[in-house]
């Protein structure tokens, strides 16, 4: 019955989808609360240390910094542009889907009308637009950095240490939120072929993050935040 094929795609796929949130709510808290304890919270740190570094002698470290945020961009830009690549697949398989008038998943467990075969690949094409333009405000604010991180301290100017640190968390930030809409989004590329493998996957793909995100031993929590 297709009630039962539609109950399958409405219970396991959000059911994914509320594991991975929940599991960023929680890697966002801990990251706040106990910073030492992920590598985001680390990695911030890192960051507020290594501007004010920089642009103590930037005379003598100016290319050092200039070739970290040059990788820092190209590592976007090379998500950004897998994202828009992606969009450009799903539009294709799209296209050719409706043109035969044929779901490709006919034999696989959920619902496979045209309703959701179309449902799918909306919610994909939003997810990956949406890691793109993370990913391009990502770099914006990387290239911004790449020029301020080099301007004369002065007492009465505005771009202080404190300033391109700012623009530097920005872009590390919104560079993390499109790396995880598109690894949401390529755990759900598996719903094409059933509910069932979209919600393992998003299972393995939160324990895969978790080994990723958190660190086990020498976690001192009593160094205080700059």
């Amino acid at each position: 019955m297709e009630w039962r094929n539609y109950y399958m795609d409405v219970m396991f796929v959000p059911l994914g989808l509320v594991m991975i949130i929940a599991y960023h709510i929680w890697l966002w808290h801990k990251t706040r609360t106990q910073p030492f304890t992920t590598t985001f919270g680390r990695h911030a740190h890192g960051c507020r240390l290594w501007v004010p570094t920089m642009t103590k002698d930037i005379d003598k470290k100016n290319l050092v910094a200039v070739q970290s945020l040059r990788n820092l961009i190209m590592g976007s830009t090379l998500m950004a542009t897998s994202a828009i690549l992606m969009c450009a697949g799903l539009g294709a398989v799209i296209s050719s889907t409706y043109s035969v008038k044929t779901p490709i998943n006919d034999t696989i467990f959920g619902a496979h009308g045209k309703f959701m075969v179309g449902l799918k690949y909306a919610i994909l094409l939003t997810m990956f637009s949406f890691s793109f333009l993370c990913h391009t405000f990502s770099n914006g604010f990387l290239n911004q950095v790449n020029i301020l991180i080099s301007t004369p301290q002065h007492v009465n100017s505005l771009v202080t240490s404190e300033y391109v640190t700012q623009l530097l968390v920005k872009a590390i930030l919104l560079n993390s939120v499109g790396n995880r809409l598109f690894y949401s989004a390529l755990s759900l590329i598996l719903w094409i072929f059933g509910p069932v493998l979209a919600f393992f996957s998003s299972m393995a793909m939160v324990l895969i993050l978790y080994n990723l995100d958190f660190l086990v031993g020498n976690n001192n929590t009593g160094i205080a935040e700059p």
